[in-house]
Formats: C-alpha cells, sequence, structure tokens
C-alpha cells in the first residue's frame, strides 16, 4: 500500500475531497516526523512506538567480496507494534485471514469525530 492508496481509502471513508485528504495526511506524517527528531520516541496507543536508536560502529564484510569494512555510528528509527496491531498481525498466521479494516467504513465515535471547520484550517 502506497501513500496514494491510504489517502483514497481515507477519503472514501470520510467522505472527504482525494486533495483536502492528502493535505491530512502529509501533514500527520509531516509532524510524526517531527516529533520524532524532537523528542526521539512517538507512543501510539494500540499502534506501535516508533523510536529513535542509536547504533554503534562495527565491522562488517562486504558480500560480495569478503572484504572488511566499518560501518560507521548512525541513528535508526525502530518500531514495536501495540498490542492491537500485534493480534490482528498475528491473524494472519492462520490459514484464512480476515480481511482489513481499510476496506471498511469508519466507525463512527467520539474519538475519530471530525468537525467539517477543522478541516479548513490552514488550507490558503
Amino acid at each position: 500500500m502506497t501513500k496514494k492508496d491510504i489517502v483514497r481509502t481515507i477519503a472514501e471513508q470520510i467522505d472527504l475531497p482525494q486533495l483536502r485528504t492528502r493535505k491530512l495526511v502529509q501533514s500527520t506524517f509531516d509532524a510524526l516526523i517531527d516529533v520524532l527528531v524532537r523528542e526521539g520516541r512517538i507512543e501510539l496507543r494500540n499502534f506501535g512506538v516508533f523510536q529513535i536508536k542509536k547504533r554503534e560502529a562495527r565491522e562488517a564484510r562486504n558480500p560480495r567480496t569478503g572484504e572488511k569494512v566499518t560501518v560507521e555510528a548512525k541513528s535508526v528509527v525502530t518500531f514495536k507494534p501495540g498490542k492491537e496491531m500485534e493480534m490482528r498481525v498475528r491473524q494472519f498466521d492462520r490459514p484464512n485471514p480476515p480481511e482489513t479494516s481499510l476496506k471498511k467504513p469508519l466507525k463512527a465515535t467520539e474519538e475519530n469525530k471530525i468537525e467539517p471547520e477543522t478541516l479548513h484550517k490552514g488550507e490558503g
């Protein structure tokens, strides 16, 4: 699934134009990246935890030549899935995995309620 697929799916689920939905999705991704870089960790309940971890410098081998190479220290993003994601992913180990929820409409709840006036903010 690509970002374009995500935008199309969300636009259909909440009945918004794709252009507006694309801005909303991109703004969400940008905010997640900004917070991760600034704070080093993002915890999204029932989804998972993104965290920046330091990898130490190490010796490795070039797989083609067998030559030893030094891999420099670097920061990497790790992801640990939340309990709900783990549970739903495990369902795919069964012979007949269930359909994903992306194909079903969102159930309106107070948590995912979007007021129309909030969709227009910041759209010059």
